[in-house]
């Protein structure tokens, strides 16, 4: 009777031990996943914004999309790149829109000014409104220009909207940059960004940032 009242104590200090360690292994993988989060190197924000006539929050001198931008670099040091085209300058809410549809239904793609080297970033966000289902097409200027700089970096898509949601965004970035670790990516109403900052930061949190 000893004996086996030896041999089940045993067994119960095995069991406990080996769930102990799960566990320890557990908090462990989670923090280590947090940590690498944190030192991906560089980050930034690369995003285009549309100012002026906006649908839902009238004439706005600065775009939604540039609000989520300054978000993300406020709350996570990110440096910030925006793709900027004079095209659609000064145009109302209706032309805008009918000329986007025409961009996108013919695979157009307008210049946009300056550039950026990649080479130093490891994580890029990269955001815009939503367009007939998809990111302006100016930003896919900038994709066929920097198809090969994103091999191996972590993007992170965010759109803003009004009721699209993410759209095809994410699926067209992983098309576009086939060698990244493209992420789920984030949306938001446009007409909430002005207050919204409490929800980007969430999201940030929860990628580790």
């Amino acid at each position: 009777m000893k004996s086996l009242n030896h041999i089940l104590t045993l067994a119960l200090s095995l069991l406990v031990s080996t769930a102990c360690s799960g566990n320890r292994q557990q908090v462990t993988n989670n923090s280590e996943t947090q940590e690498m989060m944190n030192s991906n190197g560089k980050t930034i924000v690369v995003f285009f914004s549309h100012a002026g006539d906006n649908y839902a929050v009238g004439n706005i001198e600065v775009g939604n999309t540039k609000i989520v931008a300054d978000y993300i670099a406020e709350l996570t040091g990110a440096d910030q790149f925006e793709i900027v085209t004079h095209k659609y300058d000064g145009m109302a809410y209706t032309p805008l829109i009918n000329l986007a549809k025409e961009e996108t239904r013919n695979g157009e793609l307008p210049a946009y000014e300056g550039d950026i080297d990649l080479s130093d970033y490891d994580t890029v966000f990269i955001g815009g409104p939503v367009w007939w289902g998809t990111y302006p097409q100016v930003m896919f200027t900038f994709f066929k220009n920097h198809a090969a700089d994103l091999k191996g970096k972590t993007v992170v898509p965010f759109t803003t909207h009004e009721g699209s949601g993410l759209a095809n965004c994410v699926e067209d970035v992983a098309e576009a940059f086939p060698g990244a670790n493209v992420q789920k990516g984030f949306s938001i109403y446009g007409h909430e960004v002005r207050t919204g900052k409490a929800k980007v930061e969430k999201w940030l949190k929860g990628l580790g940032y």
